[in-house]
């Protein structure tokens, strides 16, 4: 899951995750439309809605993959 994060964060803003650590915002520097866009590839590729106020609490890898696997979504 972390590949697919990591890729999927390249593919919307050019940026490279560093560790599941790696916060967004703070260490990547990434705004709201960067996330929108990386939400964007999760839901198209799982077929999934990620619903807005969820965003909320996804800052780090760690916890998008932890947000996936709670759905069902674990590789």
């Amino acid at each position: 899951m972390y590949e697919e994060i990591k890729a999927a964060v390249f593919e919307a803003t050019g940026k490279n995750v560093r560790t599941l650590d790696t916060d967004f915002i703070k260490d990547l520097g990434l705004n709201s439309l960067d996330i929108v866009n990386i939400v964007v590839i999760f839901e198209k590729k799982y077929n999934i809605n990620i619903p807005n106020r969820d965003l909320w609490d996804i800052y780090t890898v760690r916890d998008a993959i932890s947000y996936l696997e709670k759905r069902g979504i674990a590789r």
